[in-house]
């Protein structure tokens, strides 16, 4: 059995947010049921939303998802340590490859 992780799109996130805002009188719980999702993810977007400035008008970045980065420089960052990483790899098979070939 697979489990498969449920995307949800960041317009519904802003929505939940803003179902709980316009009715205070409901519990997490129960918006929560009423919108067919997890208690925690519902607090964990309602955090992330009250987290962002207000005044300032940068709401590009709040629910990013997994995967997506807050600047060009940590993507770029990310995209070399991986490649740092597969080149380690790499040098690690050569060398296992000369020791065999240099022992025959």
């Amino acid at each position: 059995m697979s489990s498969k992780k449920r995307i949800i799109e960041k317009e519904f996130k802003i929505n939940a947010v803003k179902y709980m805002q316009e009715h205070p009188e409901l519990t997490f719980e129960d918006a929560a049921h009423n919108l067919g999702v997890s208690v925690s993810s519902l607090h964990r977007w309602v955090k992330a939303y009250s987290s962002v400035d207000i005044n300032n008008d940068n709401k590009s970045n709040i629910f990013r998802g997994s995967g997506n980065y807050s600047s060009d420089e940590l993507k770029e960052l990310a995209r070399l340590k991986k490649e740092n990483r597969d080149l380690k790899d790499a040098l690690e098979i050569l060398k296992k490859a000369m020791n065999i070939l240099n022992s025959q």
